[in-house]
This record gives C-alpha cells, structure tokens and sequence, in this order.
C-alpha cells in the first residue's frame, strides 16, 4: 500500500475523471490519497470527493496565492468544513515568493492566522514553501509547538534545513522534483530524512514526475517518487512504501502508523 500525501483532484484538470484516476492508483496499489484545498471553493470539493469516495479524505485551507482574498467569511467557511469526519488536516497553507500573486506582508498574516485555526483544531498543517525558506521557518518557530504535527510538502529545502523542520516535529514529503535529472539538493536532502518522518506526494495535476515530466500528473504516478527514495537510500521499493505509509496514517491519524 501506498499513500499519496497530497494530491489535488479537485482541479479542475481531474475533477471530471476522479473515478478513472482512482482506478489507475487503486491498480499500483495506491490506496489512500489526502485531496488538499486551495481555497474554499476547492477545499470544498475537496470534501465532497472525500464524501464519496473511500480512498480519499481531505485537508483545507487557504493557499499562500490566494492570501489577498482572506477573510471573516473565509474563516467561518472553513471552519465549518473542519468539523467534516474525513477532514484530516489543515492545508495547504504558508508562503510562495515565487510569484507575485500576493503581496508578502499579507500572505504572511494569513499564513500565521490559519497555523493558529489548524492548532485549535488539533490537525495537523500541510506547509507550502516556494523561495520563502527562512520567513516560513521564522513563522513555524515563532507560532509552535504543533502537537499534531504536520508536513513540508513537496520539500524544495536544503538538507542543512532538515534539523529545523524535524525539530519542530514535522514529516518532509519528496514530489516528481525529486526524480528530475537536475535535482541534485532535493537528492541530497532525500537521503537525510530519517525513516519515520518521511512521506511521498504527487501533488498532481502539476509536477509530474520522470518520464512524464511535463505531462498531467494523477495519484498513481506516486510509485515513480517511491521508487527514486529506494534508489537514494539504498532500500528495497518494499520498504520506502511501508515506510511512508506508516507514517502517512501516523501523522493524519487514519489508522495504525508502527
């Protein structure tokens, strides 16, 4: 079994299919995938696709591009979907300095709002961080601890970086990046994460990983991740997806991670 820790079948690109894409994992063995939102209206689709479908459940949240829209309304929306049974954390959520699409100030606001909303709902947070790795951390630091946990997804930081994040007590989940010729840093960190905080992701419909590179990505193409940490830590595919998949269930409580 393997878990995609992060997975977007609300957009728009798959939503229409969601039961052709479930098939193909449910066929590599893929057999849980955490739909995350970007904003109500995908947070709540999120939901209702977790509603119907066995294999998925959801997280919600408030993505750092969408961070100039935040407000009372947003956070009662949320709320509300919070108290569904198959939400299992709260994400995605943090800063993305890559593109301009919010101004900085206010993703940070908005940022350390929804750390405190995920902290008073005990789940845990699903943290974006795209060339913003030293104010995240500041934000992670200055809002923890999180008892619940949480996870760096797609991780795009250094290996140096690793110890803070640990610290802090979080998961570090690898994307298709992690599988492209050029990704000598994510490589390097790949092979530092200890065994019990390391998670997989295809963060599909985007980075789809080697040979699809460019394609549209879907859950099942997590084995490709899966396979390139067997490869970098010297272990059998075997044991990366038992790995993973324990600590998936562990940290979004779903069932008895060893």
């Amino acid at each position: 079994m393997i878990v995609d820790t992060h997975a977007h079948l609300n957009d728009s690109r798959l939503a229409p299919d969601v039961d052709q894409w479930l098939q193909e994992a449910r066929a590599v063995d893929v057999k849980l995938i955490i739909n995350v939102g970007a904003d109500v209206e995908s947070s709540r689709l999120a939901v209702s696709q977790a509603a119907s479908h066995d294999e998925l459940v959801a997280a919600v949240g408030v993505h750092p591009h969408e961070a100039k829209s935040w407000n009372a309304q947003m956070e009662v929306d949320l709320l509300e979907l919070l108290e569904h049974p198959k939400v299992c954390a709260y994400g995605e959520i943090g800063l993305d300095y890559y593109y301009d699409f919010s101004p900085k100030h206010i993703q940070q606001e908005v940022f350390a709002a929804q750390l405190r909303i995920a902290k008073a709902k005990r789940l845990p947070v699903i943290i974006h961080d795209r060339d913003a790795h030293q104010d995240v951390l500041r934000i992670l630091e200055q809002n923890g601890p999180y008892p619940a946990g949480g996870v760096m997804h797609c991780y795009s930081g250094s290996a140096e970086m690793l110890p803070a994040y640990l610290d802090l007590g979080f998961c570090i989940s690898f994307a298709g990046p992690l599988t492209f010729r050029n990704a000598k840093r994510p490589a390097l960190a790949a092979a530092e994460v200890p065994d019990d905080r390391l998670l997989v992701e295809t963060d599909c419909p985007y980075l789809s990983p080697e040979p699809y590179r460019g394609k549209l990505n879907h859950p099942a193409r997590v084995v490709h991740i899966v396979e390139r940490l067997a490869e970098l830590r010297g272990v059998e595919f075997a044991t990366i997806a038992s790995q993973t998949t324990s600590n998936a269930l562990r940290l979004f409580g779903l069932g008895s991670g060893d």
